[in-house]
């Protein structure tokens, strides 16, 4: 399995399914190696561009094992000019396709290639050529969703064309949501019987929360009478969290003691915090930027209702652990959120791009904190029946033995 993340270095939806697949996977039989960039670019002394020695490879790379699964970090060769994503994510599969090359020259074999989104596709595709290796795909997510369907610039045309260039020399693409089975035959013709739509999941026993007390947490935020409004994202457009902010007039004029959290970083940060002094509601507002694990998981336990406002969502994995915490959510009718939350069921649904349907949907639950628990409840169950990593990895390694068999 190629990753461009892994932990303890994630930065985003990404690097989180892996971490929690991979084990996953062990505990179904499967043999399992990942193969990932470390992210931070190796100052050593080997040039820039070298060849691996089959007979030294350990040396380019720290290799451990961590709960049944064979993890390789692979070392980088640092370039001190600054390049674009693009032509990073080039240079970094140029040094994995090496790496598994190296390894085979040691004697390494393995059934199948399992890689994820465009980052690590060019070392994908060369693998699955040079060494026969049928190959599998998960698609997160696409430039051109992230686009609303429209590319504008030379990189997103570049990424665009690395994505339809993995998609297509690939024996078979798993997505995690109906909505992506839709949108990858819509912008790049995939056959349905290619494809395969795998849910993600989360691992309820790490949400734990344990270092800290509660109520001592929570004054951080809200004094005792005071709500609490969370929300956890990278910080673009995507996300819609300017929508929220644009809401956030209307929220308190009908719940004046609400306090919105917005937790994590990105390039809109500054954008948003204008925005919430332009409305006059930046006193109402606690950008918090990055938190810990363990702190969003206390935000959500700690925190009246979760809002994920997003205008592009593939699956919304955040939503799934703020569920599986027993926290009431409020989602964007869109991507995969529509497909995890049903309306007065299991939450909230809102219209996407909307400010009066975030603002409603805040509102309701506010409102009405007792039917809020009872979705919340009725969340977690579903949580537990049917977004569990054991179902899902025992569905991928069905997919496996599929493609392995033809």
């Amino acid at each position: 399995m190629l990753s461009w993340e892994y932990p303890p270095d994630i930065a985003g939806g990404l690097g989180r399914h892996v971490a929690e697949l991979a084990p996953a996977l062990v505990q179904q039989g499967i043999q399992l190696d990942v193969i990932t960039p470390i992210p931070k670019p190796f100052t050593g002394p080997f040039p820039a561009s070298f060849e691996f020695d089959p007979l030294q490879v350990t040396s380019r790379a720290s290799v451990n094992v961590e709960d049944g699964v064979t993890v390789h970090r692979v070392l980088i060769p640092h370039h001190e000019k600054p390049v674009d994503i693009f032509n990073r994510a080039t240079e970094v599969n140029r040094v994995l396709e090496q790496y598994v090359l190296a390894l085979y020259e040691q004697d390494q074999k393995w059934d199948l290639l399992h890689t994820h989104d465009w980052l690590t596709g060019s070392a994908s595709i060369a693998l699955h050529h040079a060494k026969n290796l049928p190959l599998i795909t998960t698609i997160h997510a696409t430039e051109r969703g992230r686009s609303r369907g429209y590319i504008w610039n030379d990189l997103q045309r570049a990424i665009d064309q690395s994505e339809q260039d993995l998609i297509h020399q690939s024996d078979k693409i798993i997505v995690c949501s109906h909505y992506m089975d839709s949108e990858l035959q819509a912008f790049f013709q995939v056959p349905p019987e290619k494809m395969r739509v795998v849910p993600n999941a989360v691992d309820i026993k790490t949400l734990h929360v344990q270092s800290e007390d509660p109520v001592a947490f929570r004054a951080k935020y809200a004094k005792p009478h005071e709500e609490i409004v969370f929300t956890v994202s990278r910080l673009v457009h995507e996300k819609g969290i300017h929508r929220l902010v644009e809401a956030t007039p209307r929220i308190l004029s009908e719940c004046a003691t609400a306090q919105i959290v917005i937790a994590g970083r990105g390039p809109e940060a500054e954008n948003l915090k204008l925005q919430a002094e332009q409305l006059q509601v930046a006193e109402h507002i606690n950008f918090i930027g990055f938190v810990s694990d363990e702190e969003r998981n206390l935000l959500f336990k700690v925190a009246n209702c979760a809002v994920f406002p997003s205008l592009y969502e593939p699956f919304g994995i955040v939503a799934l652990e703020a569920m599986a915490l027993g926290c009431p959510v409020i989602v964007s009718e869109v991507g995969g959120l529509a497909e995890i939350v049903e309306h007065e069921e299991t939450g909230i649904t809102i219209y996407p791009d909307d400010p009066n349907s975030v603002a409603w949907g805040v509102v309701r639950v506010l409102h009405h904190p007792h039917s809020a628990l009872e979705h919340a409840a009725k969340a977690r169950r579903q949580v537990e029946d049917v977004f569990n990593w054991h179902r899902i990895a025992r569905l991928k390694k069905e997919i496996y033995k599929e493609l392995i068999a033809s």
